[in-house]
C-alpha cells in the first residue's frame, strides 16, 4: 500500500476530500520527521513509538581498499509497535500464511 492508497482510503472512510487528507497526512509526516530530527521521541498510544536509537562508535572495514573506517556514534530512527498493534497483526486472518 502506498501513501496515495492510504490517502484514498482515509478519504473514502471519512468523506473528507483527498486534498484535505493529503495535507493532513503530509503534516503528520513532517511533524514526525521534524520532532525526531530535534531529538524528540513520539509515543502514540495503541499504535507505537517513533524513537531515535543510538548506535555506538565502531570500526568498520572497507573491503575494496582493505582499510579500517571509524564510524562515530550516531542515531537512527526506529519504530516500535505497541502491544495492541502487534496483537492485532498476530490475530489477523488475512496475514496468516
Amino acid at each position: 500500500m502506498t501513501k496515495a492508497d492510504v490517502i484514498s482510503e482515509i478519504s473514502e472512510k471519512t468523506g473528507i476530500s483527498k486534498d484535505d487528507v493529503q495535507i493532513s497526512v503530509e503534516a503528520f509526516f513532517n511533524v514526525v520527521k521534524g520532532s525526531m530530527a530535534d531529538g524528540e521521541n513520539i509515543y502514540i498510544r495503541g499504535f507505537g513509538s517513533f524513537v531515535n536509537k543510538k548506535r555506538a562508535r565502531k570500526i568498520a572495514r572497507n573491503i575494496s581498499k582493505n582499510t579500517a573506517i571509524v564510524i562515530d556514534e550516531h542515531y537512527i530512527p526506529s519504530f516500535k509497535p505497541s502491544k495492541v498493534f502487534v496483537e492485532k497483526i498476530k490475530t489477523s486472518e488475512k496475514v496468516k500464511v
